[in-house]
Formats: C-alpha cells, sequence, structure tokens
C-alpha cells in the first residue's frame, strides 16, 4: 500500500481482535516512528514493544480496547532532551499509525486516558520517573468494516497568501 492510500485508510479503531504480529513487521513499525520528523533532530522519544498478556491485561484499565490485542507500543518522551519532545511523539505516534495501517493493521492513538493515570502506568511498566508515557497503540485486526471518520473539505481549511483567501 502506498502512503496516500494509507494516509485515507487509516481509521481510530476501537473494536480490535488480537492477531499475532510478527517481529519483521513489529521492526518496520517501530522504524517508520524512528524516522519521523525531531526539532533539532533531538530525538527525546523511545518506544515499547508489550507483549506480555498479563501486562497487557492491567495496562487495559487504561483503556478497554488494550486487552483485546496481543501486542501494544508505547511511544515515551524525554523531556529533557527537548521542548519540542509532545511534537516529536507525536510525529512518531502518526508514522507508526500509517504503517501499522499499510501493513494491514488497525490500531487507535490512546494519550488523555494514559495521562490521567501515568504515574499507576508508568510504575507498572517500569518507566523511570523522568520520562513520560505519552502515546499507546494498540495493535490488532478490525472486529469489523471501518472507515475513516469524515474530515473537513480542503476548501474548508485552506487559505492562500492570507488568511481568509480561500
Amino acid at each position: 500500500m502506498d502512503v496516500f492510500d494509507a494516509i485515507r485508510q487509516r481509521a481510530s479503531v476501537r473494536n480490535l481482535v488480537a492477531v499475532d504480529v510478527p517481529d519483521s513487521d513489529v521492526e518496520l513499525i517501530l522504524d517508520a516512528g524512528r524516522r519521523a520528523p525531531s526539532g533539532a533532530n533531538r530525538q527525546p522519544r523511545e518506544f515499547m514493544v508489550v507483549r506480555d498478556p498479563a501486562t497487557i491485561a492491567q495496562f487495559a484499565g487504561a483503556q478497554k480496547c488494550i486487552g483485546d490485542v496481543s501486542l501494544v507500543i508505547l511511544v515515551v518522551g524525554r523531556p529533557e532532551d527537548s521542548a519540542y519532545f509532545v511534537e516529536d511523539v507525536a510525529a512518531s505516534a502518526e508514522n507508526m499509525l500509517l504503517a501499522i495501517t499499510a501493513l494491514g493493521y488497525a490500531s487507535v492513538w490512546i494519550d488523555g486516558t494514559l495521562r490521567r493515570e501515568e504515574e499507576r502506568w508508568k510504575a507498572l511498566l517500569g518507566i523511570p520517573e523522568a520520562l513520560r508515557l505519552m502515546i499507546a497503540l494498540p495493535i490488532g485486526r478490525a472486529a469489523g468494516e471501518v472507515a475513516q471518520a469524515d474530515k473537513r473539505p480542503l476548501a474548508e481549511m485552506v487559505h492562500y497568501e492570507r488568511y481568509g483567501r480561500r
């Protein structure tokens, strides 16, 4: 699948079914995250791969759909490395979501429910205090048909040369 097809097909899927994701696919997904842009190339992010069923079952307390998969990739930020760590983490997550879609899997970007109890999840996962647990990407197959949510038309979003020129 080319990148434009992946962009058009990527959807936030919360109704996931566990599937075996081979290490070769996991490596492609992680490499997509690694290659995301980063302010001043500081790369203030790390990735965690979680496959242990007991850990995933506990981690599902952050969001139910996590418990439905056999693989979760976490994006961890290093705030001390860059003032732009949030943007860099987001860029990595989007690259990984596109790779997940291109490989035929489904996922959803989970962040808010993580951060409400971040210390709890960091303790469960052994993430050092100075780091930030920013995003979880549970990876599986969609349990049914999915479609990307409607997006605003470009004509409503694009301005030329000066704001308001359509």
